[in-house]
């Protein structure tokens, strides 16, 4: 015999695709179907025992349709939550592991779901179809089965089918919806299938449909809380990214013990030349004393550059590249220059084609190494390298590249790619420089390493203003602009 849960499971989904489909068909005739809609959401709520309790209050459920791991912001929210003493079910994908803090954190629960494939014959549409419909079956699954929650926390994108469940849910359970707007998914799909493409078309609509139903809204930039309230009908809460704790620059003791792991699967790392020394262990950046355990950087080191990615078609790696072809031109004409040890951190689809391409470069003095860190080691590196450099160009133009704000905290100077509202972030000469193509890239980098590894210049004086630069971290900006949302009636 069938649970209550499971009839109630099944007719949510039934009265969630019925909506939609009525959506899709009248939109272009004279049905009403949103009042279709939320008559049908409505009635069915009746259908649903709101199991509320004591401790429902202090519960949140933080959702991610996405890899929880490489979701650092939904992280920042769920450590938030269990600080302040709420119980965070924290649901997504586990593809990578999270922060070991997230781990440990006793009030934290984390709930894995898995990533749906749908039909894989017959027409890409009926895939798509079919995977929307498999989502909204494992999402209503997870979070009708769960303790009642006070609020459920969704970042978006991805937010198909996410939104629209999770709000269904709120509806049905009496919990109040927060989206947190990272950007627009629909502006993401475009840059495969470009704007006129009839699932784009229909990501837009969906978004600006369900968006709107949100009890409570944040999002990462003022350029995207003013798009939201003109364009949407969206007030939201402007929470800018903020580095926690653990993004500072790194003691030389702990640099060369990254160093010398990532040597023994790097050879970019290792030691060049015939040293013999045993008393001394070294590395291409750094090298310890083993008598007095005493580290020191090399004089002769070549400058770390760094960039992390998730190789997705909003980052034109080929720009850097190109860069650093000419970089290498101007060591070759007989500029001073230093050699560069070029890291590129992460994982994506295109990871792959950009290695072949990195592999083909025939580059002397410029090596390039693509590693995925532990959640650990990522903040160590960021805060040893010499610079950093970003090419996330928004697919919105409203949103800002959190890498770049964990660089900041780690007090390293940054060349970042232009793009609209970026300078809310990067101060263009006085925390880093904005570079709109690979030949502009190639001078700034030839600029800000003319003096390596001098302290002085232009990339001496970014770094001292980073350190000095101060205001909010996380934590305070996160007291201050969500913990009353979540008091809020």
């Amino acid at each position: 015999m069938a649970t209550p849960g499971t009839c109630t499971t099944f007719l949510a989904v039934f009265a969630l695709i019925s909506a939609l489909l009525i959506g899709f068909y009248g939109a272009g005739s004279g049905v009403t179907w949103p009042v279709v809609f939320l008559t049908a959401v409505t009635g069915l709520g009746s259908l649903w025992l709101r199991r509320r309790d004591g401790g429902t209050e202090r519960r949140v459920c933080v959702l991610v349709l996405g890899d929880l791991g490489r979701s650092p912001r939904m992280q920042y929210h769920a450590l938030s939550l269990s600080k302040h003493g709420y119980n965070v079910t924290f649901v997504g994908f586990l593809d990578t592991k999270p922060h070991q803090e997230v781990l440990r954190k006793e009030k934290i629960k984390l709930v894995p779901i898995a990533e749906v494939k749908g039909v894989r014959v017959g027409p890409k549409i009926l895939t798509y179809v079919t995977k929307v419909i498999l989502q909204c079956l494992q999402l209503l699954y997870v979070l009708l089965r769960m303790e009642t929650q006070s609020h459920i926390l969704m970042q978006n994108p991805p937010g198909l089918p996410g939104i629209a469940v999770a709000w269904l849910v709120c509806v049905l359970r009496g919990s109040r919806f927060v989206i947190d707007w990272h950007n627009y998914g629909y502006t993401i799909m475009a840059l495969s299938h470009g704007g006129t493409h009839p699932v784009v078309r229909l990501a837009k609509w969906y978004e600006h449909f369900f968006g709107p139903l949100a009890s409570r809204n944040l999002c990462v930039t003022n350029a995207m809380k003013d798009d939201l309230q003109k364009n949407w009908g969206i007030k939201a809460t402007t929470l800018y990214d903020c580095p926690p704790s653990i993004f500072r620059e790194t003691p030389l003791k702990l640099q060369h013990g990254l160093f010398m792991r990532l040597a023994n699967t790097y050879p970019q790392f290792q030691s060049r030349g015939c040293e013999e020394d045993k008393q001394v262990e070294r590395t291409v950046f750094s090298e310890c004393d083993l008598c007095e355990e005493a580290v020191t950087l090399r004089a002769e080191r070549p400058a770390l550059l760094l960039s992390s990615t998730s190789w997705t078609e909003d980052e034109d790696f080929s720009v850097l590249l190109k860069a650093l072809e000419d970089y290498e031109g101007f060591i070759k004409a007989g500029a001073s220059l230093p050699s560069l040890v070029c890291v590129i951190t992460g994982k994506g689809p295109q990871k792959e084609y950009y290695r072949k391409l990195i592999d083909s470069l025939q580059l002397e003095h410029v090596q390039i190494c693509t590693p995925w860190l532990e959640a650990e080691d990522y903040p160590v590196l960021l805060g040893s390298a010499d610079l950093g450099v970003c090419l996330h160009k928004s697919s919105s133009g409203l949103d800002l590249p959190m890498k770049v704000v964990d660089m900041f905290g780690c007090c390293l100077p940054v060349c970042a790619i232009h793009f609209h509202c970026l300078h809310e972030l990067v101060k263009h000469e006085e925390n880093g420089l904005i570079f709109r193509d690979a030949q502009e890239l190639a001078e700034q980098l030839k600029s800000l390493l003319s003096e390596f590894p001098g302290s002085g210049g232009q990339l001496g004086a970014f770094r001292r203003t980073l350190r000095h630069s101060g205001g909010p971290g996380w934590d305070e900006n996160w007291d201050q602009n969500v913990l009353p949302l979540l008091s809020a009636p």
